[in-house]
């Protein structure tokens, strides 16, 4: 756990177990790309924690679902072009509390891509979609399966506060 005052960083994007446990139990996060003008554009995203990949780094998944947004196709949706056109991001969970000992929160550096239903990606989808379906009820009655999802492997961590349970 980091100190009240300096964040603990991994350069390997390595999480400990503790930092694990408060990512695993996040509700949401918030996404940072970078826009054409290059100003930060934030969103917050639903997300869930998925394996290592080939190189190591942790995996997480954000889908696109069809919650109403200002396109109906996901590929037009500025989070999806800003990931496309830059795929360095930057992602932020945090737990707020009125008692300040409480607080906590960790900065992902990670590098986003999209997977898309199909042969290439159709198992590592369908295991998102599966994940994202067990952690938020009310993807139960969205077509995930047809939809692409936004992957991020993990490369950097910075974590401060309090991170344990509650």
């Amino acid at each position: 756990m980091a100190g009240d005052d300096e964040p603990l960083t991994r350069p390997d994007g390595s999480l400990d177990a503790r930092s694990r446990a408060f990512l695993e139990a996040a509700r949401t996060a918030t996404l940072a790309t970078i826009a054409p003008d290059r100003r930060p554009r934030l969103v917050p995203i639903c997300f869930v924690v998925g394996d290592e990949d080939p190189a190591g780094r942790l995996r997480l998944y954000s889908p696109l679902d069809d919650k109403p947004k200002a396109t109906t196709d996901p590929h037009r949706l500025a989070r999806v072009r800003d990931v496309l056109a830059r795929p360095d991001v930057t992602l932020l969970v945090d737990r707020w509390s009125e008692d300040w000992s409480r607080l906590g929160w960790l900065r992902l550096e990670a590098r986003a891509d999209v997977i898309e239903p199909t042969p290439a990606d159709r198992a590592e989808h369908a295991a998102a979609v599966a994940a994202l379906r067990a952690k938020y009820t009310q993807y139960g009655s969205h077509d995930l399966e047809a939809r692409p999802i936004l992957r991020f492997a993990i490369e950097r961590v910075v974590a401060w506060g309090h991170l344990g349970a509650g």
